[in-house]
């Protein structure tokens, strides 16, 4: 995995769980951002042991600023 791949490897990461939030949280379809945010930082939080080595070196220090930059809902 090269630096140039990290945002795209960390947004296919951040989809994924925003992927299990909205489907055991369907309410969060009409949450802002922020929310949405919070919610998928504490997930990756919660279930980081689930994920490869290199993925979990990638969302170590993710804040919730990067995931919504990573969502699309910001450019930076």
């Amino acid at each position: 995995m090269t630096e140039e791949n990290t945002p795209e490897e960390k947004r296919k990461i951040v989809n994924k769980f925003l992927a299990k939030l909205t489907k055991e949280e369907p309410q969060m379809y009409y949450a802002t951002t922020s929310e949405i945010s919070r919610s998928i930082h504490t997930i990756i939080k919660e279930h980081t042991n689930r994920l490869s080595v290199e993925e979990q070196a990638l969302v170590k220090n993710i804040s919730i600023e990067e995931i919504e930059a990573l969502l699309g809902f910001h450019s930076r």
